[in-house]
């Protein structure tokens, strides 16, 4: 086994792809599959599903890489303490839907430990995306949200994928409006109050499931829908049309800017928000250290953690 096999098999696993990463590594195809096909041969397992859609993890690959990224860890705090080289870029990335929180944690985590060197990523995504995301090592973490609606098919699907939902906090329904809205004016609005306004919700992809929806509610009919793909645009929408969405009522006047509110809506219902990880891997320090970040900003918002 060389140190080098072990950093093709955690590019491997981070794009889902031999050929995206033998580019990114810079170097042949065939090289990169002789590469791995030694590996696991010599370990005698199958590390990887290979298909026409891509490359997938085994269990045993998924376990593997948890045991590899440690060497890799120890290689790299070598390298930082007695090389003249290069050292190892800390590497960390968080799927999530669309939350605020998330944003300002993973913006807390780079100031303080990114330091000269490292690759972070935070990917906003479909709700699907996040679990896949997570399955398949993609990322260390996802965040997504649990109601009684839509709890028992996601339970399922993430037992199917060998994940854990880790509940952080639990939240009542508001909705987000635009500051001018004429909805402001009210301090508790129904569903009735929404019935002439534009609702505004994420669009989940070709698997557009209810239940993969991020907005509580997503089985309701509405007279104006209009889907939209990032944070961005609903917050002009809401802005230039009036529209509205429902969720957390976590709102962030930093990136907003102070144009958004949220009111708290009439429902019998909540939202319980929380964090995927893969049950076969253990969580990096820095997972755990962003983790400590996510729970302080959802402190701050005036919410109680469970544990606390």
């Amino acid at each position: 086994m060389r140190i080098q096999q072990l950093q093709y098999l955690e590019k491997i696993a981070a794009t889902g792809s031999i050929n995206e990463a033998a580019k990114q590594l810079y170097i042949s195809q065939p090289s990169l599959s002789q590469a791995m096909k030694e590996l696991e041969k010599e370990f005698n397992i199958q590390l990887f599903y290979r298909s026409r859609g891509g490359i997938t993890l085994t269990d045993a690959g998924r376990e593997f890489i948890n045991y590899s990224r440690g060497v890799l860890d120890q290689v790299g705090l070598l390298e930082e303490h007695f090389g003249q080289g290069n050292v190892r870029k800390r590497v960390f990335s968080v799927s999530a839907q669309h939350y605020a929180f998330v944003v300002h944690a993973f913006v807390d985590l780079v100031r303080e430990i990114g330091g000269d060197a490292y690759q972070f990523t935070l990917r906003e995504t479909q709700t699907e995306n996040v679990l896949n995301d997570v399955a398949t090592l993609r990322s260390e973490l996802g965040v997504i949200y649990l109601n009684p609606f839509n709890a028992t098919v996601m339970r399922r699907l993430i037992a199917e994928k060998d994940l854990e939902f880790v509940p952080l906090f639990k939240a009542l329904p508001h909705v987000f409006v635009g500051r001018d809205n004429p909805l402001t004016k009210k301090a508790r609005l129904t569903l009735d109050d929404l019935r002439d306004y534009p609702y505004l919700s994420y669009e989940q992809g070709d698997t557009n499931s209810f239940y993969f929806a991020e907005e509580i509610l997503s089985t309701l009919p509405h007279k104006k829908h209009i889907q939209i793909s990032d944070r961005a645009t609903i917050f002009n929408l809401m802005v230039g049309l009036n529209g509205y969405t429902i969720s957390s009522g976590i709102i962030s006047s930093e990136l907003n800017d102070e144009k958004i509110v949220a009111i708290p809506l009439a429902v019998d219902d909540s939202m319980t928000l929380g964090y995927l990880q893969h049950r076969k891997m253990e969580l990096s320090d820095t997972a755990e250290r962003y983790l400590v970040m996510l729970k302080d900003h959802i402190r701050g918002y005036g919410f109680t953690v469970y544990g606390d």
